[in-house]
C-alpha cells in the first residue's frame, strides 16, 4: 500500500533537488500503478487524490484518468466528489475519454441528493464539450426549473458553458433565463443576470426582447443600493457588489442604441453614482461600472457629466490603479462629452508628472485629446515645462505630441515659431524633419516675421552652441542664412513686444557660422552652415572675402560632401554678373501644395527615412528631373514650363558668361561634358536635406537660371487612348510630356460608367516595369454615376529611364463593385502611341 497523500506532501516539500523530487513522485507512481491494477477500491480515492497532487507538480498522470470515472460511477458522495475533482483537474474537453463520463453526468444530474447534483453540474460547467452539452442541454433546461436555489444557481452557469459551445440550443434558454430574476436568492441572480449576458453575446437579437425586463433589473439594483446591512452579502459596507456590476453590466448591453431603456435606467444609474461609496475598492468598483453603462448607454447630458465628474474623483485618489483606470476611460469618453473632461484638466495635466510611467503615458493620450484652439498657449506651456524635466523614455514621446499640436492649434505664427524653438532648444534629437520643413513653409510665408526668425534662432543657436541638437543647429543655420543680414544694424526691425533686444554685426554672424561649420561633429550641421555663408556673401558684402577665404579652406574637409560643396561654391565667386540671382532668397513657399504633397505616401516615408532617403523618394515619386547647375548648386529645382519665366531676366552679359562657364572650367570641375542629372538629388543636400525637393507650384520661382534656358519646344500631341471597357465602364489615358523631360509622361486617366447601375468602390492600381518609375495621385472619387454621369479623373506620372530605348508599358488592377457585387480585373496596357 502507497504512503498517505500527507506523508507524500510532506515527503516531497523534503526535497532538497529536483532528482530527489523526481525519484520520489516516480516511487509513489509505480505504487499507485500496482493499486489501481489490483483493483483496489478501499483506497481507491486516496490514490485519485495523491494523482491529483502529483498532477499538480507537472508529472504525467495519464495512467490514472479511468479511476477517476469509477469514482464518478459509485455511489457515495465522497468518493463522487473526488472523481469529479479529479475529472475536472487531470482531464479536459478534447480527451476522448471524457465521453465515456456523459452516461454518469446524466444519471447524477437526476440524483435525489442536491450536492451529487451540484457536482455533476460543476463539472460540467467547468470541461463539457459541445458533444456532451448538446445531449445533456435538456436536463440543464430542466433544472433551471428547480424548486432548490442551489441546484438553480448551478444550473444557470452550466448553461451559461452550454450556450456558448452549442449556440444551436440557445432557445431553449433564452425564455427561460429571466424566470430567474424573480428569485429572492442573490446567487441565482447573479447567474442569471450572468447567463442573460451571454445570450445577449451570442445573438444580438435577443436584446430587444430582453429589454422588457430593464424595469425588473433597476428594481434589484435599487432594493440592493437602499437596503441595510446584510451580513451575509456585505463586503467592505456595499451590499453585494458583485451583483450591482453584474445587473449594471447587463443594463449596458441593453441600453446601447435604445433610447426608451436609457431613460427608464437613468434614475437609478443617478442614484448609483450618487449614492455609493467611494472610499472602498467594492464602492469605486460600482461606481466604474455605473460610470461605464452611463457613458454606454443614450443617456442624458447631465448623467454623463455626474460619470465624468466620478472619474475625476477617482484622478485624486492616492490608489495608482484607480488613477490609470480613471485616465484610460476618459480618454475613451473625451470624445463624447469634451466639455465635461474640461473641467478636470488641470488634474489630469498634474498626472503628466507623476512618477509612475503608465499613468504618466495615459495623462498625455488625455491631455492630447484635450488640446484645441481655446487652450493650447496653456497646456503646450505646462507640457513644455514638464519636457525639461521629463525622463529620456519618455521625451520622445511628448516631443512628437507637442510639436503635433503647435502646428495643429497654434493661434499664431509667432507663437508657433516661439512653441517650436522651445521644442528644439529641449529636445532637438527627437524633433522629426518634416516639423522643420513645414517650420521654413510658415515662415517663408511671413514676411513680416522674417527679422524676428532671424533673431530668435541667433540667439538659440549662440546660447546653446555647445550642447544644441543636430535639428536645433541646422533650422537656426538654415534660417540665418535666408534672413541673417536682417539682424545687422539698420537692417532689422523694431523688436516685437517683450522681445529682447539683439546687437548683432556681421562680423558676429559669420562668426557664429564659421563656429558651426568648424566645430560641428555632424556633416549636415557643417553643409547648412557652408550653404549659408554663401548666401549671406551675396547679402553682406563687406564679409565676402571672408566667407570666400573660409569656405576655400573647407575644399580640403575630409567631409566629401562639404568638400565638394566648398569647391562647387568658390567658383560662383567667379560669376560676379549672376551671383545675386543665384543666391537670392527661397521665394514663399505654396501652403497648401506643400500640405498635399505631405499626404503622399512616397514623401511621408521619406520624410521619416531621412535627408538623402527623402529627396530620392520625392524625386522617384514624382518623377521630376534636375539639371546639372541646379545640381550644382544645391538647389531643387523642378522644370516645368513656368520655370522658363520665374526669376529675373539675366543680362546677355551674364548668359554668355554661363556659356562660357558651361564650356571650360564647369566642365572641369565635373570630369567631362555636362550630362542630364539623375532622378534624385545628392545624398545629404544642405538646402534640400531637410526640406526636401519642392511642390512643382513653387519650384520653378526658385529657378536662378529661368530665362536662360529659352523658351520650350513645342510638345508633341498624342491622341487619347482607351485602355479599358467593361460592364459599361470605360478607363481612357490621355498623355502629356512636360518640357524638357523626355522621359516623363504624365497621364490623365478618365473614368466613364455607361451602364444603368452606379459603381461604387472603384480602384485603380498600376504597375511598371522595374527601370520605369510611377507615382499616382488620389482620384477624385472611387463612385462612377450611371448613364455617362461625370468623370473621375486621376493622374499618372511615369518616369521611363530607358526612355527611346523600351516603350512604356502598364499593367493595371481594377477593382469595383455594382449592385453590390465585387469585380476584380488586371489588363496590360501596350501598343501606346510612339514617343512615350
Amino acid at each position: 500500500m502507497s504512503i498517505r497523500l500527507r506523508e507524500l506532501i510532506r515527503a516531497v516539500r523534503q526535497c532538497k533537488t529536483a532528482a530527489e523530487e523526481r525519484n520520489v513522485v516516480a516511487k509513489e507512481s509505480a505504487a499507485l500503478r500496482n493499486a489501481f491494477k489490483e483493483q483496489d477500491t478501499t483506497y481507491r480515492h486516496r490514490n485519485v487524490a495523491k494523482l491529483m497532487y502529483i498532477h499538480m507538480l507537472g508529472h504525467p498522470t495519464h495512467f490514472g484518468q479511468m479511476e477517476t470515472l469509477k469514482l464518478i460511477a459509485a455511489n457515495e458522495f465522497p468518493e463522487k466528489r473526488i472523481g469529479y475533482l479529479g475529472l475536472m483537474i487531470l482531464l479536459d474537453e478534447r480527451q476522448e475519454v471524457l465521453m465515456l463520463v456523459t452516461n454518469s453526468l446524466k444519471n447524477d444530474l437526476n440524483s435525489r441528493n442536491q450536492y451529487i447534483v451540484g457536482l455533476a453540474l460543476c463539472a460540467m460547467g467547468n470541461i463539457c464539450s459541445a458533444e456532451m452539452a448538446r445531449d445533456l442541454a435538456p436536463e440543464i433546461e430542466r433544472l433551471l426549473q428547480s424548486t432548490n436555489s442551489y441546484i438553480r444557481k448551478k444550473a444557470a452557469l452550466c448553461a451559461t458553458r452550454v450556450v456558448r459551445k452549442v449556440p444551436e440550443v440557445m432557445e431553449s434558454f433564452v425564455e427561460r433565463a429571466p424566470t430567474l430574476l424573480t428569485d429572492r436568492h442573490h446567487g441565482v441572480l447573479l447567474c442569471g443576470v450572468t447567463l442573460m449576458m451571454e445570450i445577449c453575446d451570442i445573438e444580438p437579437a435577443t436584446l430587444d426582447t430582453y429589454r422588457t425586463h430593464v424595469p425588473t433589473l433597476c428594481k434589484i439594483l435599487r432594493s440592493l443600493l437602499m437596503s441595510g446591512f446584510a451580513p451575509e452579502h456585505d463586503v467592505g459596507g456595499i451590499t453585494d457588489p458583485f451583483l450591482q456590476v453584474k445587473i449594471l453590466r447587463l443594463l449596458r448591453l441593453l441600453g446601447k442604441g435604445s433610447a426608451d431603456a436609457s431613460d427608464q435606467m437613468s434614475d437609478i444609474l443617478a442614484q448609483v453614482a450618487t449614492n455609493t461609496e467611494a472610499n472602498r475598492n467594492a464602492g469605486n468598483a460600482i461606481l466604474y461600472e455605473a460610470v461605464q453603462t452611463i457613458m454606454g448607454t443614450e443617456s442624458i447630458g447631465g448623467l454623463r457629466v455626474l460619470a465624468i465628474n466620478i472619474l475625476g474623483r477617482f484622478l485624486a485618489n492616492r490608489d495608482n490603479n484607480i488613477r490609470y483606470v480613471a485616465l484610460n476611460t476618459l480618454a475613451k469618453v473625451v470624445a463624447v462629452d469634451t466639455q465635461a473632461v474640461q473641467r478636470h484638466r488641470n488634474t489630469v495635466v498634474d498626472c503628466v508628472k507623476d512618477a509612475d510611467v503608465s499613468i504618466r503615458r495615459r495623462a498625455l493620450e488625455l491631455v492630447y485629446a484635450l488640446v484645441n484652439e481655446g487652450n493650447i498657449k496653456t497646456l503646450t506651456k505646462e507640457l513644455l515645462d514638464y519636457l525639461r524635466i521629463s525622463d529620456l523614455e519618455f521625451k520622445p514621446d511628448l516631443t512628437n505630441k507637442i510639436c503635433v499640436l503647435v502646428q495643429r492649434y497654434a493661434p499664431d505664427k509667432q507663437w508657433h515659431l516661439d512653441s517650436l524653438l522651445q521644442v528644439l532648444v529641449q529636445a532637438g534629437a527627437y524633433v522629426k524633419e518634416e516639423v522643420c520643413r513645414a517650420l521654413v513653409v510658415l515662415i517663408t510665408n511671413a514676411p513680416e516675421l522674417h527679422a524676428y526668425v532671424a533673431r530668435s534662432m541667433y540667439r538659440a543657436l549662440k546660447a546653446h552652441q555647445e550642447q544644441a541638437e543636430l535639428m536645433l543647429v541646422i533650422t537656426a543655420t538654415w534660417f540665418l542664412g535666408e534672413y541673417g543680414e536682417l539682424l545687422l544694424p539698420g537692417r532689422q526691425g523694431s523688436p516685437l513686444p517683450g522681445e529682447e533686444a539683439v546687437s548683432a554685426s556681421s562680423d558676429d554672424l559669420v562668426s557664429l557660422l564659421e563656429a558651426v561649420l568648424s566645430k560641428s561633429k555632424e556633416a549636415a550641421a557643417r553643409e547648412y552652415a557652408l550653404t549659408a555663408l554663401m548666401k549671406l556673401a551675396a547679402r553682406v558684402p563687406e564679409q565676402t572675402q571672408r566667407i570666400k577665404a573660409t569656405i576655400e579652406r573647407q575644399t580640403g574637409s575630409t567631409f566629401l560632401e562639404v568638400q565638394a560643396r566648398s569647391c562647387e561654391y568658390s567658383k560662383i565667386f567667379g560669376l560676379e554678373a549672376i551671383r545675386a540671382q543665384l543666391l537670392e532668397h527661397m521665394p514663399p513657399l505654396d501652403e497648401s501644395t506643400y500640405s498635399r504633397n505631405l499626404g503622399n505616401p512616397n514623401v511621408v516615408d521619406a520624410a521619416a527615412a531621412g535627408p538623402a532617403q527623402a529627396q530620392q523618394a520625392f524625386a522617384n515619386g514624382a518623377a521630376t528631373k534636375t539639371d546639372d547647375i541646379a545640381d550644382l548648386l544645391s538647389m531643387d529645382v523642378m522644370a516645368g514650363p513656368a520655370a522658363a519665366s520665374a526669376g529675373p531676366a539675366p543680362t546677355t552679359s551674364a548668359v554668355d558668361m554661363l556659356n562660357e562657364l558651361l564650356a571650360g572650367d564647369l566642365l572641369d570641375l565635373l570630369g567631362g561634358p555636362a550630362a542630364p542629372a539623375p532622378a534624385s538629388m545628392p545624398a545629404q543636400d544642405p538646402l534640400g536635406g531637410l526640406f526636401g525637393s519642392q511642390p512643382t507650384t513653387s519650384a520653378p520661382a526658385m529657378d536662378a537660371f529661368g530665362d536662360l534656358m529659352g523658351s520650350p519646344a513645342p510638345q508633341p500631341s498624342f491622341p487619347i487612348t482607351t485602355v479599358f471597357e467593361k460592364d459599361g465602364i470605360t478607363v481612357t489615358f490621355a498623355f502629356t510630356k512636360p518640357p524638357g523631360q523626355p522621359s516623363v509622361t504624365d497621364i490623365e486617366a478618365s473614368y466613364t460608367n455607361a451602364s444603368a447601375a452606379p459603381v461604387t468602390d472603384f480602384t485603380l492600381q498600376a504597375a511598371v516595369p522595374k527601370f520605369m518609375q510611377l507615382k499616382l495621385d488620389p482620384a477624385t472619387g472611387n463612385a462612377l454615376q450611371p448613364n455617362n454621369g461625370p468623370s473621375v479623373t486621376q493622374a499618372i506620372h511615369v518616369n521611363n529611364t530607358m526612355h527611346g530605348q523600351k516603350p512604356l508599358v502598364l499593367r493595371l488592377r481594377i477593382a469595383y463593385s455594382i449592385n453590390g457585387q465585387p469585380t476584380l480585373e488586371q489588363v496590360e496596357v501596350k501598343n501606346l502611341p510612339p514617343g512615350l
